[in-house]
């Protein structure tokens, strides 16, 4: 796993690198980047995006709209139940929801058992990092989601006969009522497992972030997760700042997107101009903003 992510930073870097070469003569070597601000909204991986930030002149500036807290006594009886009754499916919803489930079952010397479990069932997918995750443990997908979203992931599961079955959902601290009525809807026997949950964001680090944003000191706020799009914009709505931040979105600030489900919910929230790369990696994601001010 490291040694895959090593390789797709020294691409991210190759790519952005090449940028420079095609746009070197006419702008004097002046880097795409060049003293803009970029906000981060994420909590993992922010020494990588920064590092890419900063090699084409921009400024990173850590600004995490999510927390993450791991559930303990709970997520350990759920491993119990899900090893001692019976599971036709899994449908697991993130990388690090399923690695946390695997690492956990290993802390509480229950890893083999659950492996166990899980191979003898049907499992379904929905992003890359899912997949990746699940065939490190020698575990292939029967179904996933063609575009990594929880909408395409309920098209990819519409052929299946679910009346009676015994599901179970690993979600990543945000329910998914889409997915539960539709399997609810088929007559499935539905059951969540929460590894993890999404804590809110500090309000400081919050307000802060709109002041950059309607100030116009950051040039650019990049989200990797929906869940960051709706606790920043809960902060947002909750505190009057709604008109202004989607005014400053529209003109001079840039919203940037990781992937689908993260645009989409951004739209979601009002914000018509949003950037992202068609395949979801935090790597491409700086690509494509890199590309986005070349162009202005």
């Amino acid at each position: 796993m490291f040694y895959v992510m090593f390789l797709q930073i020294l691409r991210n870097f190759a790519s952005l690198c090449g940028m420079m070469g095609r746009k070197g003569d006419e702008r004097m070597g002046e880097k795409a980047l060049t003293n803009k601000k970029i906000a981060l909204c994420a909590s993992r991986k922010i020494e990588e995006m920064s590092m890419l930030i900063a090699k084409q002149g921009g400024i990173p500036l850590s600004r995490p709209a999510q927390g993450t807290m791991f559930f303990n006594k709970e997520l350990e009886q759920q491993l119990h139940q899900m090893i001692n009754e019976p599971v036709d499916w899994f449908i697991f919803t993130t990388g690090i929801g399923a690695e946390t489930l695997i690492k956990k079952a290993d802390e509480w010397g229950m890893k083999d058992a659950l492996l166990q479990v899980i191979r003898r069932a049907h499992i379904a997918a929905r992003g890359y990092k899912t997949v990746n995750v699940l065939r490190t443990y020698g575990i292939s997908p029967h179904i996933t989601a063609n575009d990594g979203t929880t909408r395409g992931l309920i098209r990819a599961l519409g052929d299946v006969e679910w009346k009676n079955k015994h599901v179970v959902v690993q979600l990543y601290g945000d329910s998914v009522p889409s997915l539960q009525q539709f399997l609810v809807k088929q007559g499935a026997l539905y059951k969540e497992v929460w590894p993890y949950l999404h804590t809110p964001p500090t309000p400081d680090v919050m307000k802060q972030l709109v002041d950059e944003i309607i100030s116009r000191s950051v040039q650019s706020v990049c989200f990797t997760s929906a869940i960051q799009v709706r606790f920043f914009f809960s902060f947002v709505n909750e505190w009057g700042y709604i008109r202004e931040i989607k005014r400053a979105l529209a003109d001079d600030v840039v919203a940037v997107a990781v992937g689908k489900v993260t645009k989409e919910a951004l739209h979601e929230e009002g914000i018509a101009r949003v950037i992202a790369p068609d395949h979801e990696r935090m790597g491409a994601m700086i690509v494509e903003l890199v590309k986005y001010f070349e162009k202005k």
